[in-house]
């Protein structure tokens, strides 16, 4: 059978189309940050440490992720300005490596950080204020060390919370 030139064209003009239709599904994607267009400049405090047991590396690199997350996935503008349009505070509240999940021939074998971090958010243009925390547990083995377990879990710890946080904080769902 022979395609005419119309048949091409609409074959090609219904292949746009979906492919169109395929690519544009992005945006329903939870990993979208919704931001008013209103809203251009964001104040990010440094994270400050008030739990119980305080691991000293954790507030500076929490706040040096969240920071790039933030920049890195808006089009928010940083400044240290107080008229920033959204200001954000978090106060890591809970750091608890005592917590015992599994147990292998009545010793322990898994362990279980738990980490809390709670978070303000200043809405200066809506003069509305926002808290919520976000906590994570993450498990390592017995055998370990809390410094051996805190080196390999650092980078779950960063990525995990700071995602936590911009989705509270950017995702409107």
């Amino acid at each position: 059978m022979k395609m005419t030139k119309v048949h091409i064209i609409r074959s090609l003009l219904f292949t746009l189309l979906v492919g169109t239709l395929f690519t544009s599904c992005g945006i329903y994607s939870f990993r979208d940050a919704v931001i008013p267009d209103n809203i251009k400049t964001v104040k990010i405090a440094f994270v400050e440490n008030k739990a119980r047991y305080v691991n000293p590396q954790l507030a500076p690199m929490l706040t040096d992720k969240l920071l790039q997350k933030i920049i890195s996935g808006t089009k928010l503008t940083r400044t240290n300005s107080d008229d920033a349009h959204y200001q954000i505070f978090a106060t890591i509240t809970n750091y608890d490596p005592s917590q015992t999940v599994g147990v292998s021939a009545q010793q322990a074998s898994t362990n279980r950080l738990t980490v809390t971090v709670h978070v303000l958010l200043k809405k200066t243009l809506e003069n509305k204020e926002q808290e919520f925390d976000v906590s994570r547990n993450f498990d390592f083995s017995a055998n370990l060390t809390l410094q051996a377990a805190e080196s390999q879990l650092m980078d779950d710890i960063l990525r995990n919370i700071t995602d936590d946080i911009f989705n509270q904080i950017f995702s409107n769902w």
